[in-house]
């Protein structure tokens, strides 16, 4: 059974807020949007609100969705991962980091692909032009090789 998470990417004067997490974490050292895994019944939407709620400080306000990402390792037939992204533009509160890492702003222009995981720089282009889509993302066992990608824009 895959994992089924949010992403949140929280949007302010043509910067991102992005998110470096902690060690010891999935995804340690790498910055991300805001996110986790789904409680057992909460929708995607409740799920993102209390995410970015516990890990920022943040309440969102009218989460937007534009689409689902699937992850895949060491050669999996099923997805290990299928994660819910979302974005918000509006929200109440400043944000301060959590035990899941520290957070900084960035410009559109200036997101540090090079830290990130490796599908980000796939999807996270058309999500800044407000695209909607849905991938396939292919990693190595270890998660730091990406192998192969589907990836539709509707």
């Amino acid at each position: 059974m895959p994992i089924i998470a949010t992403l949140c990417h929280i949007l302010k004067d043509e910067k991102l807020l992005l998110q470096k997490k902690s060690k010891g974490l999935f995804g340690a050292d790498k910055w991300n949007g805001i996110g986790g895994k789904l409680k057992r019944n909460e929708t995607p939407e409740e799920g993102v609100k209390r995410e970015v709620f516990e890990e920022t400080g943040l309440r969102i306000l009218n989460p937007e969705f534009h689409g689902t990402l699937s992850f895949y390792f060491d050669n999996g037939k099923e997805p290990d991962w299928i994660v819910y992204v979302f974005s918000a533009k509006a929200f109440e509160g400043k944000p301060r980091p959590s035990e899941e890492g520290a957070l900084r702003w960035f410009a559109f222009k200036g997101i540090p692909y090079d830290e990130m995981w490796q599908d980000d720089r796939h999807w996270l282009p058309l999500f800044l032009k407000d695209k909607k889509f849905e991938g396939d993302f292919y990693f190595d066992k270890e998660g730091k090789e990406l192998l192969n990608l589907y990836l539709k824009v509707h």
